[in-house]
């Protein structure tokens, strides 16, 4: 489980790191923490690839359906299209049953974050200011991982 740990912490490391500096979230780091997480699932390492395939999916259909749905409510686009990708990458490794805890985890440091902002910035959020869900996804997952091989020890 080191060698995995370490590929799956050090790829979300990198995917966070840059949504949090620039709002990016680049389709080829995406596609590898996917590819990675579907070959670590077919060596037997990790949840059963089934439902690392369902994960992923399911991640990524759900914030699709998130984002589309406050596009049509809204009128203007509420995610970065990195974030559903991300979503279903984060699914491949760690299996669709993660990935509720993992989204109610990142949303939970998301609402402190703003909270934090309002609080020290004395302001509102104006309706330009972006939170970086990829930053706050990866967040979440690690430590959801490390729960998971916990669990499984």
């Amino acid at each position: 489980d080191g060698w995995t740990g370490a590929l799956f912490g050090w790829s979300l490391l990198a995917l966070g790191a840059l949504d949090a500096l620039a709002l990016w979230l680049p389709n080829r780091l995406t596609a590898w923490l996917a590819a990675t997480g579907v070959a670590t699932g077919a060596l037997g390492h990790g949840p059963p690839l089934g439902d690392r395939i369902v994960g992923g999916m399911i991640g990524f259909g759900l914030l699709v359906g998130i984002s589309a749905g406050y596009r049509r409510w809204r009128g203007r686009d509420g995610m970065g299209g990195g974030d559903p990708k991300l979503m279903g990458a984060i699914g491949l490794w760690l299996g669709w049953w993660m990935l509720p805890p993992i989204l109610l985890t990142a949303c939970i440091i998301g609402l402190g974050y703003a909270l934090f902002r309002h609080v020290v910035g004395r302001r509102r959020m104006a309706g330009n200011d972006m939170v970086p869900l990829g930053l706050l996804l990866a967040l979440a997952a690690y430590p959801a991982w490390l729960l998971m091989i916990g669990m499984a020890a």
